[in-house]
């Protein structure tokens, strides 16, 4: 496996792994301004993506990199590839392309009390990265909490 900079020709995998999340996310795959969200990124360089020895993406993750807060905006990992270290590989790639000193990293994921918590494993994945637990924000687009989490880089 190897993190490289998503192109153009990973878009439909974008999309593919979209599909496989949509149950916790609520719609992308249609959803006119995901498409724009995963075309912007891929244009300004921000948009990676794990590949193995095929054409199907094992992650993809969406981050913007402004100072002073930089923001973690989507990372999927496909199913047959999780817990094998796809996601960390993703953020180790992302926090040493992106952020080149000191500040915080955000990202906003599952409320505690929603079901995609447990099952999908994003609070506990965040912890282990060192993410800790910050303010809840608005619920996501099929209604289910979110919350922040914060990384304090120094």
């Amino acid at each position: 496996m190897f993190v490289r900079r998503a192109g153009e020709q990973d878009f439909d995998g974008f999309l593919g792994l979209a599909a496989q999340v949509e149950c916790w996310f609520g719609p992308m795959v249609e959803d006119r301004g995901f498409h724009e969200a995963v075309r912007r990124h891929i244009r300004r360089s921000t948009a990676i993506v794990a590949v193995a020895s095929g054409p199907d993406l094992l992650g993809g993750l969406l981050f913007t990199a402004k100072a002073p807060t930089h923001h973690v905006h989507w990372l999927v990992v496909a199913e047959q590839s999780r817990g094998k270290g796809v996601g960390r590989a993703l953020m180790t790639a992302a926090m040493r392309r992106f952020v080149p000193g000191e500040g915080p990293v955000e990202v906003v994921t599952f409320g505690a009390d929603h079901p995609g918590a447990s099952v999908s494993g994003a609070r506990a994945f965040y912890e282990r990265l060192g993410f800790t637990a910050a303010e809840a924000v608005e619920p996501g687009p099929e209604g289910g909490s979110r919350q922040v989490f914060r990384l304090t880089v120094v």
